[in-house]
């Protein structure tokens, strides 16, 4: 049996999330991995970074309301907890979710009040410390005294923290070092950061050197360093593994479909490849190369069983980090794209240019969006593939939607927002009936300021209560940034926001002039 207690794991938590410092987060989550050693530190790893081993045990909001009351003395440890969580993740069945309910009672029964508040935070997707991945690969080097760039790099190897921090506290760097990339096993994606238009975007990348292999842009100014500029599409980010064995696909989280999608694998295996890591984008594609609602994508992506009239994914290639033997990740952006172009035909590659202009990224961004995409990722040439982390090198650039809706109920916070009206409940203004249809629920954007105001506001506005929701009169106008819509049948109006988050209140506007449906519908031309 383990010998690290939940309470420590708890402790540790609270500080981190007392604490802005980096220095001192790592410190304290690196004293923690260490009294747990390599045999707990995997579990550790992922409760203080807010993970679940499990991943999904089957446990929503509904079976965190009712809490019994808390054991006096800690007792519980890490081992039990993580026992517990797999029991819970394995039932299935008629009566799963009594049974699934009965055996969390039974854990938080064991638990004092502040190992109950932890759980219940993790659990519910709430445990925000600042512990994210960057933090806890510094803390798992500090806890192993080992350099940081070790860890990091054995990181962005293996995908994930635990196996990385078990390795490291039992082998050193030889251990680490024995964590390369393996085709059949993915590693975490390459992300992008953000920009609010083109001219930023360039601004940020063309401090560089001029990029290898691919050059400058005719007519491009004599200091100007060329990017690539590719469309970005609202599909399922995709890992694709190539190997005498067979051919294996992977989600952006890790997760294995390549059952799901036979249309993919036959069309790996035509490639003239022998062994490859591919990255790129799963998307269902109109005969006019529109994209279909996301859902259709995300439904194919979903389920082991598809029928006659099921609508194939394409696969939009746009990176390559192995190939035939030789690891690419290390090499600079422009190589990469031009091994994916000796094997790729154009059509199973992701539009792209290169260019130096500004302008003619501008166009080919406008060409995207037209068609219904997301907008553009601009890329160096020079950078190598950083998984897991948002490089420096992409920049993804979207069309920002707003809408100022009104909230028509709110939700208590866990944890960290206890006591304070968390989950808002959006609606669109129903110019045919004067009322208002519900969008979705969104938590994102609000500071500790605006939770505390709309705590207090929205109490004022209550019109009837339970001990989960408080329904207020629809008078509160806020404004919601969207990345789009999409269908969705748990809402009268049948679709719902995407990515749905809060910008700022806005007292100096009545709910009579918040946003229609119809501007909402109006927004999505693609869902009919």
């Amino acid at each position: 049996m383990g010998r690290v207690l939940l309470a420590e794991i708890a402790r540790t938590s609270d500080a981190v999330a007392a604490t802005s410092g980096r220095k001192t987060k790592v410190g304290l989550l690196a004293g923690c991995l260490r009294a747990a050693g390599p045999d707990e530190a995997a579990v550790v790893v992922a409760y203080l970074s807010g993970d679940l081993p499990q991943r999904q045990i089957g446990v929503g909001y509904a079976s965190l309301r009712d809490v019994p009351g808390p054991a006096a003395v800690p007792s519980l440890t890490v081992a039990e907890v993580d026992a517990a969580f797999t029991e819970i993740g394995a039932v299935a069945g008629k009566g799963s979710v009594a049974r699934r309910r009965e055996l969390l009672a039974a854990l938080l029964a064991r638990a004092t009040h502040p190992e109950q508040d932890f759980l219940i935070r993790l659990l519910a997707g709430e445990l925000r410390q600042g512990a994210l991945d960057g933090v806890m690969a510094e803390a798992i080097a500090a806890a192993a005294e080992l350099p940081a760039t070790e860890v990091r790099r054995a990181v962005m190897l293996r995908g994930a923290l635990g196996p990385v921090a078990t390795a490291a506290l039992a082998g050193g760097v030889d251990a680490l070092r024995t964590l390369g990339l393996e085709v059949g096993r993915p590693i975490k994606p390459m992300l992008a950061a953000s920009a609010p238009d083109m001219t930023e975007a360039f601004d940020k990348l063309q401090g560089g050197r001029k990029g290898k292999g691919e050059g400058k842009s005719e007519g491009a100014g004599k200091d100007a360093v060329a990017v690539a500029v590719e469309w970005k599409m609202d599909g399922i980010r995709a890992q694709i593994h190539v190997a005498p064995s067979g051919v294996r696909v992977f989600t952006r989280t890790l997760d294995e479909i390549t059952d799901r999608l036979p249309e993919v694998v036959e069309a790996m295996r035509a490639l003239p490849i022998e062994t490859a890591v591919l990255d790129g984008e799963l998307i269902a594609l109109r005969p006019d190369g529109r994209p279909h609602p996301f859902q259709i994508t995300s439904a194919r992506t979903a389920t082991r069983t598809h029928g006659a009239g099921s609508v194939p994914l394409s696969v939009l290639l746009f990176d390559v980090l192995h190939l035939d033997g030789d690891d690419l990740l290390d090499a600079p952006s422009a190589d990469r794209h031009a091994a994916l172009a000796r094997i790729a035909p154009e059509g199973l590659r992701m539009p792209r240019i290169v260019t130096a202009s500004p302008g003619e990224a501008a166009e080919f961004f406008a060409e995207s969006v037209a068609l219904g995409h997301e907008g553009v990722v601009v890329k160096s040439l020079d950078t190598p593939y950083t998984a897991g982390r948002r490089g420096a090198g992409w920049i993804k650039v979207k069309p920002r939607h707003t809408l100022d809706l009104v909230v028509l109920a709110v939700e208590w916070g866990h944890g960290r927002r206890q006591g304070l009206l968390s989950n808002l409940h959006l609606g669109a203004r129903d110019p045919e009936t004067g009322g208002f249809v519900m969008l979705g629920k969104t938590f994102k954007g609000l500071t500790d300021k605006l939770l505390a105001w709309q705590t207090e506001k929205l109490r004022e506005l209550a019109v009837r209560e339970d001990a989960w929701t408080v329904h207020v009169r629809p008078e509160l106008v806020v404004e919601i940034a969207f990345d789009g819509v999409q269908r969705s049948p748990r809402y009268p109006g049948g679709i719902a926001l995407r990515f749905a988050r809060v910008l700022r209140y806005r007292p100096d506007k009545s709910a009579a002039e918040a946003d229609t449906i119809d501007t909402v519908r109006a927004i999505a031309p693609v869902i009919d």
